[in-house]
């Protein structure tokens, strides 16, 4: 789902409550309703939202009650800085995922308890929370790096407003480009903007011209 549409849906406090409680555990509406002390017809609302995004699914049981539970893993990610603003919804990968050839920059060791039995489990999930929350510090500390890389760019161009723009012209040189359509391509920028941008770079002594295109300094 789009994370600018999940951000909405999630913008209300009712719809935030529902999938906490649900996160418990499965509910049919008079629960729900009880819970968040507000009529069954808002709740009916809620959930035809949360329904209609793939969020949460229903059942019936025996007695043609309706539960509702929480459809699939879904994990939701919002950066705000004086640099940026990015937003981005992401699916669990694939258990089969190699995860030492896809993250270079990490080491993980988390034995998986194939075959197992629950106690196996449960000691390889609490491995895992334990290795969430080392992620979860590892991305502030690499968000504080992030901010502290555009605020040393942004001094040493004297253009605080345009950090960002110069970080991608950066990045792309770093990543190999060397013609300004490249750059410009690979930033996400007008191939004008670019132009400026390594014009200012140049000036700064950051970046030169080669015979074979532009080059970090």
């Amino acid at each position: 789902m789009d994370s600018a549409a999940l951000l909405d849906l999630l913008g209300n406090e009712n719809r935030r409550r529902i999938l906490r409680l649900l996160s418990h555990k499965p509910c049919y509406v008079t629960e729900i309703s009880d819970y968040l002390g507000v009529s069954p017809k808002a709740v009916i609302d809620h959930l035809r939202k949360l329904e209609e995004a793939g969020v949460v699914e229903s059942r019936v049981d025996d007695k043609r009650r309706k539960y509702f539970h929480i459809a699939r893993n879904l994990r939701l990610e919002v950066s705000v800085s004086p640099y940026g603003y990015a937003s981005k919804s992401a699916y669990p990968a694939s258990s089969s995922l190699d995860m030492k050839s896809s993250c270079s920059h990490l080491t993980i060791n988390v034995a998986a308890a194939d075959g197992g039995d629950v106690c196996d489990l449960a000691g390889e999930l609490r491995k895992l929370e334990e290795l969430e929350d080392e992620l979860s510090l590892a991305q502030r500390w690499v968000q504080g790096r992030i901010a502290d890389a555009h605020e040393r760019i942004s001094e040493a161009i004297g253009d605080g407003e345009n950090s960002r723009l110069y970080a991608a012209v950066l990045s792309a040189l770093d990543n190999g480009a060397t013609d300004t359509g490249t750059i410009a391509e690979q930033a996400d920028l007008p191939e004008p903007v670019a132009e400026d941008a390594l014009s200012v770079l140049s000036d700064h002594g950051v970046i030169r011209r080669t015979d074979d295109g532009w080059a970090l300094d």
